[in-house]
């Protein structure tokens, strides 16, 4: 019984509802305009399961295995860090785990497309093997992005641009305009999560030369980045919600920037960064809670 919660904590399921917003948008659009599957739903939502955790577990090993997740770091502590799993045993569940994702993408794909659209499923199989390997590069190997600054740029690429659009695709085989103005508040949000996490371990992050966009910028700076990544979503948002409107039920996702605006509120007072580590469960939230009321208002 301890082994396995030893791995749901290394799988760090908290984060997975950020993660699945983007495929209640998509479907939910899809469903609106009379394209819903209800098995790809089912295979979206067990695909995308599978690659947040992969990117997880990579996440926990690249980090361990080169100190990065030391004694100075402030958030929760890690599988490896704390010894609970050892290095070799922890690949060996990545490569697992990539098998899981490789299988279930392919069945996405499958009953998505069949034999009817060979250029979309070459397409969605390229974007497959892509997903796993960006699960897996953030912070594996000597040329792991996420040491690099770039972390940013995939999240919002993979979890916003991928994730809404994509999935509306695997639905509508085609690209509608409506899906364009979601995608990028997800992609927003969810790279303010990753530059939150990123400003509470700035300063273990330059002690051992992962160079993230925010230890890069700086902690005040990279405040003024987090405001901008979070009042853009809202703009965003807000913007889909006008452009969009059909009745008031429409706009119900706004509740959810009450949590967002007083999440920036608390940022700009902040002068501990430890305290950030509280924020971060109540942004993934919030995303998630603003993505599932504006896929419920969208068909209402």
């Amino acid at each position: 019984m301890k082994n396995i919660s030893i791995w749901i904590s290394a799988m760090r399921l908290r984060t997975l509802p950020l993660s699945l917003s983007g495929i209640i948008i998509a479907s939910s659009l899809a469903a609106y305009n009379g394209f819903f599957d209800i098995k790809i739903f089912i295979l979206a939502i067990f695909t995308t399961i599978s690659l947040q955790i992969l990117s997880n577990l990579a996440n926990d090993y690249g980090d361990g295995i080169k100190g990065t997740d030391n004694q100075n770091r402030i958030g929760p502590e890690r599988a490896l860090q704390s010894g609970a799993i050892t290095p070799e045993t922890m690949f060996e569940a990545i490569k697992l785990n990539i098998l899981i994702c490789i299988v279930l993408s392919f069945f996405l794909i499958f009953t998505a497309f069949g034999s009817q659209h060979f250029l979309l499923t070459l397409l969605f199989l390229g974007l497959g093997i892509a997903s796993v390997v960006a699960a897996i590069k953030y912070t594996v190997g000597g040329k792991a992005y996420g040491y690099r600054g770039l972390g940013d740029v995939f999240v919002f690429v993979f979890f916003g641009l991928v994730s809404v659009i994509g999935c509306y695709v695997l639905y509508a085989k085609t690209i509608d305009h409506v899906v364009f103005l979601p995608a990028i508040t997800i992609g927003l949000l969810s790279v303010a999560v990753l530059n939150l996490n990123n400003m509470r371990d700035i300063k273990s992050d330059l002690a051992s030369d992962k160079m993230t966009l925010a230890a890069k910028l700086g902690i005040e700076k990279a405040k003024k980045y987090h405001f901008f990544l979070i009042i853009s979503a809202i703009i965003v948002s807000a913007l889909f919600g006008i452009l969009y409107y059909v009745s008031p039920f429409n706009l119900i996702y706004f509740i959810a920037y009450i949590p967002l605006i007083k999440h920036v509120i608390l940022v700009k007072n902040n002068s501990n960064v430890a305290e950030l580590d509280f924020e971060l469960k109540k942004v993934a939230l919030s995303a998630f809670f603003l993505s599932l009321l504006m896929a419920i208002g969208h068909l209402l």
